[in-house]
């Protein structure tokens, strides 16, 4: 099965290390006021995942505030698990868009009966990446690497084509790097 890897305890580690490594950046350039940060994660409930595949860790995402006196500046690094305050996970936004335009209707509905993902959701998801995420700094970025242009009306299954990895996951972590700085307000503008 293509989407396997969506109950791999290792890959759902190997996001979190990520992201771990992205927070200890953004934790290590402190505050814009010259204040140290620390810790404030905030909690999350993730959505779209087989029980028991996620550990602790996902039930908050990593982010920080500014200790000076006054500033209290809160600093949300991007995030590679999850997109903004989508409640679903990143990898399943970016796997359900992708294979939404390849699945015959079966295989769709089989899909998303699994993960949990209604109709309406899955619409809005495609209204995100084809109409929201192409106006982020982040997008056009990426679009102006990458040669042919990206077909915009097939997103994010055309980003996912153009990555280098062969297998799909990883070409789907590849991707969740690219978009992190669109999962926060300043990556997103």
């Amino acid at each position: 099965m293509c989407h396997a890897f969506l109950a791999d305890t290792n890959f759902y580690q190997l996001l979190t290390r990520i992201d771990e490594s992205i927070a200890e950046e953004v934790r290590a350039g402190g505050c814009d006021c010259g204040g140290a940060l620390h810790s404030a994660r905030y909690p999350r409930k993730p959505r779209g995942v087989v029980r028991g595949v996620l550990d602790e860790s996902y039930q908050s995402r990593l982010s920080f505030c500014c200790a000076a006196d006054g500033c209290r500046r809160r600093s949300t690094p991007p995030s590679v698990r999850f997109l903004g305050r989508k409640v679903y996970l990143g990898v399943i936004v970016v796997l359900i868009s992708a294979l939404h335009d390849g699945l015959s209707a079966s295989r769709r509905q089989r899909l998303i009966k699994t993960l949990g993902v209604t109709v309406q959701t899955l619409r809005r998801w495609q209204h995100w990446w084809r109409e929201q995420f192409v106006q982020t700094r982040c997008f056009r970025s990426l679009a102006g690497l990458l040669m042919p242009p990206i077909a915009t009306e097939h997103l994010p299954g055309s980003l996912l084509e153009k990555l280098s990895a062969k297998a799909l996951s990883e070409r789907v972590v590849q991707l969740l790097i690219l978009i992190a700085p669109s999962t926060t307000a300043t990556g997103s503008l």
